[in-house]
């Protein structure tokens, strides 16, 4: 893939710099700085958008769309710092037959490119959770393909510390069943995301996520029978 869209290292630097003086009167003084890096991670947005694209189907219009905003939602925190110190965003998967979404976190010392479903509802998790219970191979043979775990290691996400009610504690599948979140996170080193190489690195970490949201995909659409609901 020819690329020539980069992270430089001003836009990672940057946030080292607005997480130190993290207040309104130092980030106005700084805002044409601020521009010049958001622009950055907008255009590396867009291709990452852009090459995405090609391989499944995407809500967004555009990476300036994809990029969330600088700016916390302060009303009901305790924390009133007024900016985020990551740059952050978001691809959602189009139309009721693709579930899932995938999120790209690009911070210093904490950058990776995530995956997933952070708050099912009671309907999508019962689903889950049935189909877990009854074939848990198909899922857990994602989880143990050589992809899965050079990607992404484990499943995470937030669990039960018992059982879910409704289901046996001595289930085989009863660590999938505790599932509350179905997570799937890829970390980047700083020179991975300041290499030439990054946006190849995003993708196919993305990329890397199909087989999992193709699952959840087709459980998430079908009854108990595999019957489409859609």
């Amino acid at each position: 893939m020819k690329n020539d869209i980069t992270i430089p290292k001003s836009s990672l630097d940057f946030l080292v710099q607005l997480k130190e003086n993290n207040n309104k009167p130092w980030f106005e003084e700084h805002k044409p700085q601020y521009l010049i890096e958001l622009n950055h991670i907008e255009n590396f947005a867009g291709a990452l958008l852009k090459e995405l694209s090609k391989t499944d189907v995407l809500e967004n219009t555009s990476g300036k769309k994809s990029v969330y905003r600088i700016y916390r939602d302060i009303r009901f925190s305790k924390d009133k710092t007024p900016f985020k110190y990551y740059w952050g965003g978001s691809y959602t998967r189009a139309t009721a037959a693709r579930r899932g979404g995938y999120y790209f976190h690009l911070e210093k010392g904490n950058s990776f490119f995530a995956g997933g479903f952070w708050g099912p509802n009671a309907t999508d998790l019962k689903r889950i959770r049935t189909e877990f219970a009854h074939d848990p191979e198909t899922f857990q043979k994602i989880l143990n393909s050589n992809s899965f775990k050079s990607n992404f290691g484990t499943l995470q996400g937030e669990q039960l510390k018992t059982k879910p009610k409704g289901f046996d504690v001595d289930h085989p599948a009863i660590d999938l069943l505790r599932f509350k979140q179905f997570l799937v996170i890829k970390r980047f080193t700083d020179e991975e995301v300041l290499s030439p190489q990054f946006l190849e690195l995003a993708l196919d970490a993305f990329k890397s996520m199909r087989p999992f949201f193709d699952y959840m995909s087709e459980v998430l659409t079908t009854d108990a029978n595999g019957v489409s609901i859609l």
